[in-house]
């Protein structure tokens, strides 16, 4: 089981890079969006990144904090990132559950029932995340993006993706799949994990490539 006692944000944050585990393919694809990015940052300065999910509740959303975290970790202020899907649910409390337990702290910034929106902050960090569930069009999001999908139902039903300029496909593990038993929590930290680990793969590639 993973343990985040006294584990702060940039801890699990480097840790989930040192403990990745990820196959020669899978490696290739984190350098193929990483390659992108980097160019698109020396020809356009601004990048806008959106990753999208059917609900928006899970994976997408994990991976729109861990982005930004990184942008503002190795100091990159032209990338932004963003989330959405083809439904709108909620960011869901799991979700909201596992980043607190690696230091992120979230603040209600609009208040509803369904869906929230949270302003999530983290040590040193500059400006907080946005959170909440949103279709990938939203206003929110800005565009044009690079589109990349975080699970196969997504990538899918989304043939065409508007505003993306590029599109990857990077699915992780649903931790829904565990929600209400007793290897809930355990679940959704070894996807927060995973998810940390190949951002930040991402995200060293392109601070390596300048």
């Amino acid at each position: 089981m993973l343990r985040t006692e006294s584990i702060n944000t940039e801890q699990f944050f480097k840790n989930a890079l040192i403990n990745l585990k990820i196959d020669e393919n899978r490696k290739q694809l984190l350098k193929s969006i990483a390659i992108f990015i980097a160019k698109e940052m020396e020809l356009n300065k601004k990048v806008n990144l959106n990753y999208i999910c059917t609900h928006n509740s899970r994976r997408s959303q994990l991976a729109q904090v861990w982005s930004s975290y990184a942008a503002n970790y190795f100091k990159f202020s032209e990338v932004k990132s963003f989330s959405g899907g083809t439904a709108i649910t909620a960011f869901y409390r799991n979700t909201v559950k596992t980043l607190q337990e690696v230091g992120f702290t979230f603040q209600i910034s609009e208040f509803s029932h369904q869906n929230p929106v949270y302003a999530i902050n983290y040590k040193n960090g500059i400006n907080p995340i946005i959170g909440f569930s949103k279709l990938y069009d939203d206003n929110h999001n800005k565009k044009p993006f690079i589109a990349i999908t975080t699970c196969s139902n997504a990538d899918e039903n989304c043939p065409i993706i508007s505003n993306a300029i590029e599109r990857f496909h990077l699915p992780f593990i649903d931790p829904k799949a565990f929600d209400n038993t007793l290897y809930q929590s355990e679940k959704y930290l070894e996807t927060n994990q995973q998810i940390a680990g190949e951002i930040h793969f991402i995200f060293k590639t392109i601070n390596n490539s300048f």
